[in-house]
């Protein structure tokens, strides 16, 4: 019979003692006292570092456990996956003959060596979240006998392979995704594992990548916790081992809790969040949540993530009474449209729901709660290259479009800049599809040269909308069109303009100096008073950037009404 102890790691009876030459009464008080509060823990050959619950802890290793079966990553400081016996044999802190350790836990860090030393080759980790230290052990109140019941994941007598280089993985699928996995007394120790082996096949299949996405993992349980983040690995083989290496929590399910965790705190840049890449939390719910789960959808919403529920074994008829809220998938998830919901009956075969997932995990214009203003718009700058202008003017209106740039989070899946420069000719200086980051665009901007010429403003508005809109009229996000001028067009500005709209095009008007008024408001889409800006100098369109990114933001959140 065996008992537990305060680290929940299973302890050796009282007859696990080695007994020396005492007599009968002193076998017999061995058998009857209380477990001493100064003895080692008894672990078994695979407990790891992350199964102790101590800062520090006198542990004690088994003898003869098979060396070539140990999982160890480091030297010295250990990754806390590590087998604590492992590392202390790899240390030299104890034979194979067993002995006490002591278990000093470190905090997680990049690049942990492989070395081969005392019979034990350790691996490579590219990083982890916390490590270990092992040294002698003081305490030798006991010695191990047997085996006791591992904490741990038995090994499967395969050594892990050398992480991949880095790739750059499906590039089709950007995405920074937390797993949030359901480690609560609902699910259970078996369908735990089923739950990780589901969730390993998807982040598998996503790609995952320096370029795609990237993925991390929380587990929902009495208190959440984040197991690892967005930043720790951007290799599948790397997040599949770590996956298949956490441990069962246990306690209620509390995912209201662990989903508001989630939105506020996993998604920083600290933690691996990219800008501009859809932010997504797939709540993984075996049975209901113990507590709410609404306000936490609403916090997320907030924060821009994407909630996905995956529901596995709804609550029956007899069940349902029990749950606190019967529409909490709808009320948690982004958008209540069937997009972001999905059943699964049981864990066991669930391979055919791996795709169908992915899928909706990939379809980034699906991706509502990640739709903002400043990621969900293109930006067309159609600059006045005339005469009037003048080189140094010319290098302030570029100032100008490039402050206005700066505030929109630009890449192939988020908001898209454009720009053509015209007098009575037209010159793309380049597309939506030309440049799909920031720092490209802006430095793109810096390099367009002064043309010089007259001014054929409505000429230059078909131009544009046919040969730079056209091609991004079916695309997800909404089209803006910004006409810098700064004198009278010599052609009609009304019908072009008119056009532009129809095509969906939202046109904002910028006066500099000689611009009539009424071409302006004639240019600008309603109501014009507000898509109507001007300025007697060039040096006050600084002035107006606050307020152009403002009226952008507000059209588009007033098309999504």
């Amino acid at each position: 019979m065996r008992q537990k102890d305060a680290s929940g790691l299973s302890a050796p009876s009282s007859g696990a003692f080695r007994r020396g030459r005492a007599g009968a009464s002193r076998r017999m008080r061995s058998q009857t006292q209380a477990w001493p509060a100064e003895a080692s823990t008894a672990i078994t050959c695979f407990t790891r570092g992350l199964d102790l619950r101590k800062e520090t802890e006198d542990v004690l290793c088994p003898a003869n456990c098979p060396l070539w079966q140990f999982y160890v990553f480091g030297d010295g400081i250990y990754a806390s996956l590590s087998s604590i016996c492992g590392a202390a044999i790899h240390r030299g802190v104890i034979t194979n003959a067993g002995g006490a350790v002591r278990v000093q836990t470190l905090p997680g860090q990049e690049n942990y060596p492989a070395v081969n030393a005392n019979g034990i080759q350790s691996q490579v980790l590219t990083r982890w979240a916390s490590s270990f230290s092992v040294t002698r052990s003081k305490n030798t109140v006991l010695e191990a006998v047997g085996r006791s019941v591992s904490t741990a994941r038995p090994s499967t007598g395969k050594r892990p392979k050398k992480p991949l280089d880095k790739k750059a993985g499906n590039k089709d699928c950007k995405a920074d995704i937390a797993f949030l996995i359901d480690g609560s007394y609902n699910i259970g120790q078996r369908r735990f594992n089923l739950q990780k082996n589901f969730v390993g096949k998807v982040a598998v299949m996503l790609g995952i990548g320096t370029e795609g996405p990237h993925v991390g993992v929380v587990q929902a349980s009495e208190h959440p916790k984040i197991e690892f983040y967005l930043k720790n690995f951007t290799a599948a083989k790397e997040v599949l081992f770590a996956i298949k290496e956490l441990g069962f929590r246990g306690g209620n399910s509390n995912t209201g809790k662990a989903l508001k965790h989630t939105a506020q705190k996993f998604f920083s840049l600290e933690n691996g969040a990219r800008k501009g890449i859809p932010k997504i939390i797939v709540v993984f719910l075996d049975g209901w949540p113990s507590d709410d789960i609404e306000e936490a959808g609403i916090v997320a919403r907030e924060f821009g993530v994407n909630v996905f529920i995956v529901s596995v074994a709804k609550p029956t008829t007899e069940e349902l009474g029990m749950v606190q809220d019967i529409g909490f998938v709808d009320k948690a998830v982004c958008r209540n449209n069937g997009f972001f919901s999905y059943q699964m009956p049981t864990w066991f075969g669930t391979t055919k729901y791996v795709k169908p997932l992915v899928q909706k995990l990939c379809s980034h214009e699906q991706m509502l709660c990640s739709k903002t203003c400043y990621n969900s718009v293109n930006i067309g700058f159609l600059i006045d290259g005339s005469s009037s202008v003048g080189e140094s003017n010319f290098r302030l209106v570029l100032e100008f479009i490039s402050n206005v740039a700066k505030a929109f989070e630009i890449s192939d899946i988020g908001s898209k800049i454009a720009a053509v420069q015209f007098t009575y000719d037209q010159r793309t200086e380049f597309s939506f599809t030309d440049y799909t980051t920031k720092e490209k665009v802006l430095s793109a901007i810096r390099n367009i040269r002064y043309m010089s010429g007259g001014t054929a403003t409505g000429d230059a508005i078909s131009f544009t909308t046919r040969n730079v809109f056209g091609p991004m009229k079916d695309g997800p996000n909404k089209n803006f069109l910004l006409v810098l001028t700064d004198g009278q067009s010599y052609d009609d500005v009304r019908g072009p303009a008119a056009a532009a709209q129809k095509a969906g095009i939202t046109v904002f008007s910028v006066g500099i100096a000689w611009a009539p008024l009424d071409d302006l408001k004639d240019m600008a889409s309603e109501p014009r008073e507000s898509h109507t800006f001007f300025t007697r100098e060039f040096t006050g369109l600084e002035q107006m950037v606050p307020d152009i990114i403002r009226g952008i933001c507000k059209d588009f959140l007033d098309s999504k009404q």
